[in-house]
């Protein structure tokens, strides 16, 4: 259960101010983003989206002092009924759910709805944080790697089920805990060498992929005839390869939405698309360049005042950012991004409590994972799929699961 460490346990006021400055940036951000040029302007309407997010701003520091005083073994003790209870309201967005961009991820509740992916995420974090502290012994050691996966793919099956890829991808992010833990580094070749395979066969196709997984197969199997059980696992990777390949197509024409399909294709090349996902990324990066060193100024944006750019107050809330307070200002929020990953990720391995650092490397990599693409699609590095910045974007479901997220952890540390 414990592992000597240095001891850095107690309230981080650091995580605390970082919180702070992102949300009312965030709130500034979304006020700006969403006002006109010439309409009166109130900062209490709450039927604008500045209004609505001001009301989850405070909802999330009441649940963040309300966090801050429970016992922080509650969050041990009961992680398994916390991660069962947030599978059961995914669930129910069956059968409860409304259907937004076209995903049926979301439960209308009045004016406003949530999404229970996003608090799966915290749920997801805790359980595989109690899982891994629970301790293996040498024999179960192989079978761990099985459960945590499987505890991961469940949720992302049932998101996928809901047609929200961009949300299932980001629990993706929780190898990067495996890896800490123990798992081989062969993973991260092996997820490489799939998302090559993927290129050639979408940007090509399938005889491109086939080739060189073809050849590479042939160097390793010279390479080590001498030992017939890698030979084995080499020959099992190939024809896994192999149908990966003549997958990839099949599962990109029915499992995709048509938009998310589009901003694939765009993405690669394989489509043009003006008026659509092109135009929207086209818009995103115009906003940002238009921006400057310095911006053009709180509240001067014209991109974004003119509704070129999508979605400017939730996923797209940095090219905001970047026309207002132009490359200066991104970078500040980048600087605090990287600064608040980081801060996680040392009081996470210098913490004497085995689940403290299990939980705190998931928060640290569910955040890194938003936080790259999103900045990475708002900029065309990755597909446009839709998820938010965390403490940025507008969204009372993104707000709350992040301050959730993270109070956690604050309250975790000072055990």
């Amino acid at each position: 259960m414990m592992e000597r460490k240095s001891n850095v346990k107690g309230f981080d006021t650091t995580l605390m101010m970082l919180y702070i400055i992102l949300v009312v940036i965030g709130w500034f951000a979304i006020f700006s983003s969403s006002v006109g040029h010439t309409q009166d302007i109130s900062i209490f309407d709450f039927s604008k989206p500045y209004g609505k997010q001001f009301i989850w701003i405070g909802v999330s520091a009441i649940l963040s002092i309300v966090i801050l005083t429970l016992d922080a073994r509650v969050f041990m003790n009961y992680a398994y009924y916390i991660y069962a209870f947030c599978l059961v309201l995914m669930l129910s967005v069956f059968f409860l759910g409304t259907s937004i961009n076209g995903a049926k991820a979301w439960i209308k509740i009045g004016q406003f709805s949530i999404q229970p992916a996003e608090f799966a995420k915290f749920a997801t974090a805790l359980a595989l944080a109690k899982f891994f502290n629970d301790g293996k012994t040498d024999k179960q050691r192989a079978n761990q790697w099985i459960v945590a996966g499987l505890m991961v793919l469940i949720p992302i099956v049932i998101i996928m089920l809901q047609h929200d890829a961009g949300s299932a991808l980001v629990y993706l992010s929780f190898i990067f805990l495996f890896y800490r833990e123990g798992m081989s580094g062969n993973i991260f070749i092996i997820g490489l060498g799939a998302f090559i395979l993927f290129l050639l066969t979408f940007c090509l196709n399938e005889i491109y992929a086939l080739s060189a997984a073809t050849a590479i197969y042939i160097i390793f199997m010279i390479i080590k005839r001498r030992d017939k059980r890698k030979m084995l696992k080499i020959t099992v990777i190939f024809l896994v390869a192999v149908g990966v390949i003549f997958m990839i197509n099949p599962a990109y024409e029915k499992i995709l939405e048509p938009h998310q399909k589009m901003r694939i294709s765009t993405l690669f090349g394989k489509t043009v698309d003006p008026q659509g996902a092109d135009f929207n990324l086209n818009q995103s990066k115009i906003a940002i360049g238009s921006g400057g060193f310095f911006g053009k100024g709180f509240l001067k944006g014209t991109q974004t005042k003119l509704d070129f750019v999508p979605e400017r107050h939730t996923d797209f809330i940095f090219c905001s950012i970047g026309e207002e307070f132009g490359f200066f200002g991104s970078m500040v929020i980048v600087s605090l991004f990287v600064w608040l990953i980081l801060r996680v990720l040392f009081l996470a391995e210098r913490h004497r409590i085995r689940f403290v650092r299990y939980y705190g490397y998931s928060v640290a990599s569910i955040m890194f994972v938003h936080f790259i693409v999103n900045i990475g699609m708002t900029i065309g590095l990755v597909p446009i799929i839709g998820i938010p910045l965390p403490f940025l974007s507008y969204g009372g479901s993104s707000l709350i699961a992040f301050t959730i997220l993270l109070f956690v952890f604050i309250r975790l540390n000072e055990m």
